[in-house]
């Protein structure tokens, strides 16, 4: 009996009935891994707060036959982290992946930063991880399936480009990824970080404005080229799945070999 490849993949690979909640998945890393879930047959909740981009990216995913609904909140608040949790949970149900990818970006030189700047900081880019993680967490572990995602960044191991709070906070994603995966993958929960390169989005707009230090960026990595959101879509779809079942507590890196040099 001939092999039929299709079947194959779509056992290893499908996220049909599943549910996803992405962070920041109204633009950047985040949109391009709304899009990838969706696609692979996932019910999409994006958790922003611009409600245009967000209607916009819905319509995107929308248009390719996804199933998608979307809640705008600032995830600087964790009032606003809990509220929108219980939102995101009334158009498909309680979510089987969690993508944590929403992020600030204020890095200052180190002795200007300010201490309102490392709280903001530390709220978006820890503390609305760890909130998001705690409310779905055990409910996944509790049902045997689930799967938790954590956008990290090269500065989560080593200090460029004014890493200071902003450095900090994706370190400790990291740990946190492993700490999620320490408590919940013995019941079926597999948490990793991603860590992306230097990837072209509006959260790096600040540096993609210097042309000479977008193509030092480039020039660091192994492919030649700066990321794109697009470049997230397989392992995304790959850590979400059930092919990625012994796979947790790592730190996969998505980066062109920037980091390898």
């Amino acid at each position: 009996m001939p092999t039929n490849p299709s079947a194959y993949l779509e056992e290893l690979f499908s996220l049909t009935g599943r549910v996803a909640v992405v962070t920041g998945g109204s633009s950047g890393i985040g949109r391009g891994m709304a899009q990838a879930l969706g696609r692979a047959g996932a019910a999409v909740v994006l958790i922003a707060r611009r409600e245009e981009e967000l209607a916009a990216t819905a319509r995107e995913l929308e248009s390719h036959g996804c199933r998608v609904a979307w809640v705008s909140a600032d995830l600087s608040s964790r009032d606003a982290v809990r509220a929108g949790a219980e939102e995101a949970v009334k158009p498909f149900g309680e979510p089987d992946i969690l993508v944590n990818c929403a992020g600030i970006n204020l890095r200052p030189p180190l002795g200007e930063l300010t201490e309102p700047q490392w709280d903001q900081t530390m709220a978006v880019n820890l503390d609305a991880p760890f909130l998001l993680g705690q409310r779905f967490g055990p409910a996944m572990a509790a049902r045997g399936w689930g799967r938790i995602i954590n956008v990290a960044s090269q500065q989560s191991f080593r200090a460029f480009l004014n890493s200071g709070a902003y450095g900090a906070s994706k370190a400790a994603l990291v740990a946190l990824s492993r700490s999620q995966a320490e408590a919940w993958s013995p019941h079926g929960v597999c948490c990793n970080a991603v860590v992306p390169g230097f990837v072209l989005t509006p959260l790096n707009a600040h540096v993609s404005a210097d042309p000479e230090r977008v193509a030092a960026l480039a020039g660091r990595t192994m492919v030649g080229r700066n990321g794109l959101p697009r470049d997230f879509a397989g392992a995304t779809v790959f850590l979400a799945s059930a092919a990625a079942e012994y796979v947790t507590g790592q730190a996969i890196f998505v980066d062109g070999g920037f980091s390898a040099h």
